[in-house]
Order: C-alpha cells, then structure tokens, then sequence
C-alpha cells in the first residue's frame, strides 16, 4: 500500500478553488482506482486521478529522483528504492512545509482530513479501510520526523515480499540526509510547477 499521500495531497490546487474537494479525493485514491475504473467518478475526481498519475510519471521519470534512487539501489534496497524515495521526499515536504506553504503542516492536515472525511462513503473499500487509521494516528504530520517515516516503512515492509529491507531504509536517510534534501529541493519546485500547469489546464477544459 503507498504511502506517500503528503505531496499527492499538497499539489491539489487551492482549497478555494471550486473543484478542489474532488480533485483532493481523486489523488487521495488514485493509487486504488485501476485502469478505466476512473470513468465511474464524476470529472473533477477523474482529474484528480490523472494528476496523480501525472505526478507519479514525472516522479519516475526525473533525473534528480532517478539520482535518488540509484544512491538507494546502491545501498541495497533493489526494486523497492521508487517506494522509499518517495517517502523521503514525503518527510523533506513536511519538515520544510513552513518554507512551502502559508499554512503550518498542522493546520494542512486537519484541514484535508476534515475535507477527505466528508466523502469517505465514495472512497474504494480497501481506501476505507485504511483512512480511518491515517486520521487516527495522524500519518501526514508524522513524516516531519524521521520516526514517522521508519513507522511507514515498516508498515510498507510488511505488506512486500520477504528481505524487502524496507524497515531499515530510515537508516540510510539518517547517514545520507544531506544528499536526500539536496535532491528534494532541486527537484520538487519543478514537481509543484508540472501540477499546477496541469491543473490550470484542466480547470479550463
């Protein structure tokens, strides 16, 4: 199960935007919407999902992330080194969301929960299942401390195949933190401006 809900949740436009709820839950649950499932959700959910999946193309694709990434094959996290980056960038956006957003990342998160918590019965059952637990435990503010994000990961660990080594990937962060904020803050001022050029775009289609 991904994790990595806060910068999905951050790039979803603003709030006083008319289209923001549904753009906000169509990130929130893109990750569980397969293939054409999304033509069951209204249009401005739909955009939401496909900006997730926009967000993730680009993600995948971005030399600076790539750099991540091979820093963690490297240290031997295989397969998996896609998940645990974007956890980190996950943890650089919280610990430096005062310097991102007007709103303190305590402020953002009630605010987006309380959002989310209005459409939960459109939400796909295995996405209600979990979202109780992320209000409950606050997982979105957690990631500002590199705690939190030994806690996802080792809940992400459990969830893959054996010797995944997911659980220990916090340790790599602590020994190459530096190296990994370099990286966000070269890449995820361009993240912010792919999102907000393609939500400009949708919201005049």
């Amino acid at each position: 199960m991904p994790m990595n809900f806060l910068a999905h949740l951050f790039l979803s436009g603003s709030a006083a935007a008319p289209a923001y709820a549904d753009v906000l839950l169509g990130q929130f649950i893109a990750d569980s919407v397969p293939g054409r499932q999304l033509e069951k959700y209204p249009p401005a959910v739909q955009a939401g999902i496909r900006l997730h999946r926009a967000i993730d193309t680009f993600t995948d694709q971005h030399p600076v992330v790539r750099r991540s990434t091979q820093r963690l094959r490297e240290a031997g996290y295989g397969k998996y080194a896609g998940v645990i980056s974007d956890m980190f960038l996950d943890h650089f956006l919280a610990r430096n969301f005062p310097e991102l957003s007007s709103e303190t990342l305590s402020d953002f998160t009630r605010r987006v929960y309380a959002v989310l918590q209005a459409r939960e019965a459109e939400m796909p059952p295995r996405v209600q299942q979990f979202f109780p637990h992320l209000v409950q435990h606050n997982w979105l503010l957690g990631y500002a401390e590199t705690a939190g994000i030994a806690r996802a990961l080792s809940g992400l660990s459990r969830r893959a195949l054996a010797g995944s080594g997911m659980e220990t990937a916090v340790g790599e962060l602590e020994a190459n933190y530096e190296a990994y904020e370099t990286d966000f803050w070269e890449f995820f001022p361009e993240l912010q401006a792919m999102a907000a050029s393609l939500l400009a775009g949708s919201n005049q289609s």
